[in-house]
């Protein structure tokens, strides 16, 4: 591993500036939560940096109610926390229900909402520094499209990256409206969740749009509406502490026997978390039925392109999409 200097930061300006320091003086830098991600990729030597700068301690923890019964997450809140938070549970279960179903207790007790964020893929290539991957270097190729494609991406991938992201919960958080806040040099910034994930495009290697210094501070998750009627479902190799091949997070609302609206998100798809807006378009006003809900996820698959290992993900979602919304359905009837 190469060395760096570690810093505890006192406060968010404190963080940011040193932060803008280690830049000025051309140095790397990078900000340290529950580092349930980062230092495995230090370990591995798929990330080297000059400035480790712990914000762990920072009092960016609490969840609060919004107006209209919405929530503040601070960014720096345990995923275990939150999962049990009564308020979270009740007023979005498809959030508790993603992050229980993701990694194993220990991790949770350690990873940060911000910090799941900004998980980066667990493609067997980026992981491994002896084989080329443009995420991790730069112009020197993908591995992944020619070689273990089990895993690769359905939607939105590039001649550059065909990863996956491989959070849970940013699965449940694009089925919902969040915004996303950040502390950077030009002060606060709100991104709209769905902006904060970039596709690959030709830069794999940039995964969000977020500047190199901008530091996470809350998460806001509107009002809950019909969002207390939520599900997630997860369907991976082996019961426990693995990374979905496919993940549904939906959110039904169903008035005498339509769909006045559905959310859903779609986890194993893209290398962002895949808000399914074609298939939403296609239930909205129409019958809450078995056979709808199957002709919306097949709609929303005709962007899909499997490649020879990866074509069981679009059985895995014809299948799991319909289920979910049954039972959804069914608990409305």
């Amino acid at each position: 591993m190469r060395p760096f200097t570690y810093e505890r930061a006192t406060s968010v300006a404190d963080a940011l500036r040193r932060t803008a320091g280690a830049t000025d003086d051309g140095a790397s830098a990078a900000y340290l939560a529950g580092g349930t991600n980062l230092i495995d990729h230090l370990r591995l030597g798929i990330r080297e940096i000059d400035r480790l700068i712990d914000v762990s301690h920072l009092d960016l923890t609490e969840v609060t109610e919004l107006e209209g019964g919405g929530l503040r997450v601070g960014a720096l809140a345990r995923n275990a926390d939150v999962a049990a938070h009564p308020l979270v549970r009740r007023r979005f279960p498809v959030v508790s229900a993603a992050m229980l179903a993701g990694a194993s207790g220990q991790l949770r007790n350690m990873a940060t909402m911000g910090g799941n964020l900004l998980q980066r893929t667990r493609c067997v290539y980026f992981q491994d520094p002896s084989t080329p991957c443009n995420k991790r270097e730069p112009g020197s190729g993908c591995s992944a499209i020619e070689g273990l494609g089990t895993y690769n991406a359905l939607i939105g991938a590039s001649d550059a990256c065909v990863a996956v992201h491989p959070s849970d919960l940013c699965v449940a958080l694009a089925a919902l409206d969040v915004t996303v806040v950040v502390e950077g040099p030009l002060g606060e910034r709100r991104i709209d969740f769905a902006d904060l994930h970039r596709l690959p495009g030709d830069h794999p290697e940039q995964d969000t749009t977020l500047d190199r210094s901008e530091l996470i501070t809350t998460l806001e998750i509107a009002g809950p509406g019909f969002a207390g009627h939520s599900r997630y479902r997860k369907l991976r190799e082996r019961a426990s502490y693995a990374f979905a091949t496919v993940s549904v997070a939906a959110a039904l609302d169903v008035q005498d026997g339509r769909v006045a609206d559905v959310r859903l998100g779609l986890g194993g798809v893209a290398h962002k978390p895949h808000r399914a807006r074609c298939a939403e378009d296609a239930l909205r006003g129409g019958p809450a039925t078995h056979e709808a809900y199957a002709a919306a996820i097949a709609a929303e698959l005709e962007q899909a392109r499997p490649g020879p290992d990866n074509a069981y993900k679009v059985l895995q979602l014809q299948r799991a999409v319909p289920a979910v919304l049954d039972a959804l359905t069914e608990e409305d009837a």
